[in-house]
């Protein structure tokens, strides 16, 4: 394999490169230049994503990652109409990495865009930078055409946290055309306080989407509000075992001892992930009445059950010894 010259690797080296009649060269030095150690290669990947080549675009809009500097900013954004798709989502994974809070401003300014993959990439960009001027177009968002504008619009109102919007979250939870619209929803609700949410997440247990369901079983042991155990002790007989697993993660959180006889029924299910997470809730739950059936699970085929049954046994023996 050919070395590469120091002299190549160099700022001037690769500005050299960068300007090769031959794309596949301007490529390779586009993927080289986060590696220099000089400090004025953002110019020369500002330069790289107005290439010619859709493939030196691409790579250049992926390198500028870590650039956060608004002009970086600016340039992504408009790459995002780029006639390329792998350079538009490719520009759309560098924002959606952004972390300084002083880029809010400029990615607001680009949230009223009227391409539905911008708008969406600007929203996913938004969303863990929890800019408060970010509510009022996420609320608006929800009610976009285009179903990835409402992912992305309904997961920054999750990270938003704002009380304002569980009305909206909720009302999406329950009736959005989009299965993965309606499971994000369901797990911005996670923030809530209010049992107000309770009957739009306990109606998503019944969704005709198993990852909504599953999103919903969790979103209940979450929350810890009053009158989801009989919900979740319902849904441990979902036909998909998935659910099952976080409904049962969700009534050890509840410390629901209600729901021994659907935990033993799933101590000896077939699927051992499920096996797993009955004894983890069995074991949290710390009731005395499990040890026969954690005993009997001493025996399981699968060790990872075995070593989490030990534990669910010392964990009841320990929470009983000091009542």
């Amino acid at each position: 394999m050919t070395s590469i010259p120091a002299a190549e690797f160099s700022s001037s080296g690769l500005t050299a490169r960068l300007a090769d009649p031959d794309a596949e060269v301007r490529r390779i030095a586009v993927m080289e230049l986060p590696y220099c150690d000089e400090d004025d290669i953002l110019p020369l990947l500002l330069t790289a994503m107005t290439d010619g080549d859709a493939l030196v675009r691409t790579e250049a809009a992926k390198a500028i990652e870590g650039f956060e500097e608004p002009e970086a900013v600016a340039a992504l954004l408009a790459m995002l109409h780029d006639h390329s798709e792998d350079a538009r989502r490719a520009a759309a994974e560098t924002l959606s990495e952004l972390k300084n809070d002083s880029n809010s401003d400029l990615l607001l300014q680009h949230v009223e865009d009227n391409d539905p993959f911008a708008k969406a990439a600007v929203f996913r960009a938004l969303r863990p930078l929890r800019a408060a001027g970010s509510l009022a177009p996420a609320l608006a968002g929800l009610e976009h055409p285009a179903p990835q504008v409402r992912r992305e619009a309904t997961g920054v109102l999750g990270y938003l946290r704002n009380a304002g919007s569980l009305g909206p979250l909720t009302r999406v939870a329950m009736n959005d055309p989009d299965p993965e619209v309606r499971r994000i929803a369901v797990g911005a609700l996670g923030f809530a306080t209010d049992v107000e949410v309770l009957p739009a997440l306990t109606h998503a247990l019944s969704d005709n989407s198993w990852q909504v369901r599953e999103e919903a079983a969790g979103t209940l042991g979450k929350l810890k509000l009053n009158g989801a155990v009989d919900h979740l002790i319902g849904v441990m007989n979902d036909p998909y075992w998935q659910v099952r697993i976080r409904a049962a993660r969700s009534l050890g959180r509840l410390k629901a001892a209600d729901a021994l006889d659907v935990l033993f029924s799933a101590l000896t299910h077939e699927i051992s992930n499920l096996r797993k997470e009955a004894a983890v809730a069995l074991g949290e739950i710390g009731d005395l009445r499990a040890i026969p059936a954690l005993e009997a699970a001493l025996q399981d085929s699968d060790p990872d059950v075995r070593k989490l049954t030990q534990l669910a046994l010392k964990s009841i023996q320990a929470a009983n010894s000091k009542r």
